[in-house]
């Protein structure tokens, strides 16, 4: 049995779910398929499922295994409508990794609509409190924000977004407005821990010039959304994105503050591996996202 072969059986049973509806599909007897199954499981030397007389599920090895291969099958389709002069519609396995909040609020939405258009597209989002590498999980697209240091990656800007720094009126009219950096120190600072960034330093930039404050405060987390309660609740200043806290500062649960001072940028960017050839459906899905998110949500937008 070939590679390939090998590839396409596997694909059918990861979708199918179970020996007897693969079996049912290929014409042929479960017994068949479980020798099948071993046999491509004795060649890789790992178990890809784990499989009882009644169902069966993907192993971790399994779904990783699966992630490539729907790749790999995607690809293949794809090459053959190139040469073909065919054209067709964006079809075939998306796999996105995102956070936690864009992830829901605007990700989520953005590709189900995305789907609506395209309809045979398939889309499996995974989205994570830190980032996922890309390559080694299958993704064939990250939603990734500011600075972009690892050369590793091609990158598409999909939306402008700033920092901002606010804080309830509640913390504000108790505790007094900061008006300068040196300010920040004396007043509780709520922490996001995110991805590699030090831990309670707040960055802003100053012509051209990058001056980094540390902070204090007694409370943190690596969930913003978590974070932004606390700042909604009164417990002190927030440094977060405009798209997240926009609704707020129209609505006056929070406030911006120091205005005047311009942390650093946290423009949202589509991010792919440099070796992943960047298929036409992929390249369809970051062109719909640039469009929808071309006025992603700010303050100057109206609820």
């Amino acid at each position: 049995m070939s590679n390939t072969q090998d590839l396409g059986f596997f694909h059918l049973l990861a979708k199918q779910g179970s020996l007897v509806a693969t079996a049912r599909e290929l014409g042929v007897t479960p017994p068949a398929v479980s020798k099948r199954l071993a046999a491509l499981e004795a060649r890789l030397g790992v178990r890809l499922v784990n499989r009882t007389t009644r169902s069966m599920s993907l192993t971790p090895e399994g779904e990783l295994y699966y992630a490539h291969v729907a790749r790999i099958l995607a690809q293949v389709e794809e090459a053959e409508q190139l040469v073909s002069s065919t054209r067709a519609s964006p079809k075939g396995l998306i796999r996105v990794n995102a956070s936690l909040g864009f992830g829901r609020r605007h990700l989520g939405p953005a590709l189900a609509a995305f789907y609506a258009l395209y309809p045979e597209v398939e889309i499996q989002l995974e989205i994570s409190d830190h980032p996922l590498d890309l390559a080694t999980h299958g993704f064939d697209l990250g939603i990734r924000f500011g600075t972009l240091p690892d050369a590793a990656f091609h990158a598409r800007k999909i939306a402008s977004n700033r920092r901002l720094l606010c804080a309830s009126p509640l913390y504000l009219d108790k505790h007094g407005t900061p008006r300068t950096l040196a300010d920040l120190q004396r007043h509780q600072c709520i922490f996001i821990r995110q991805n590699e960034a030090p831990y309670g330093v707040w960055s802003f930039s100053n012509g051209g010039r990058t001056d980094n404050i540390k902070v204090h405060g007694a409370l943190g987390s690596n969930d913003g959304e978590v974070a932004l309660n606390w700042a909604l609740e009164g417990h002190g200043l927030l440094l977060r994105a405009e798209w997240d806290i926009a609704r707020y500062v129209r609505s006056g649960r929070l406030r911006l503050v120091m205005q005047d001072h311009t942390p650093t940028r946290a423009d949202v960017y589509a991010v792919y591996p440099q070796q992943l050839h960047l298929s036409a459906r992929v390249r369809s899905l970051i062109d719909f996202l640039i469009e929808r998110f071309e006025h992603l949500d700010n303050i100057a937008d109206q609820p």
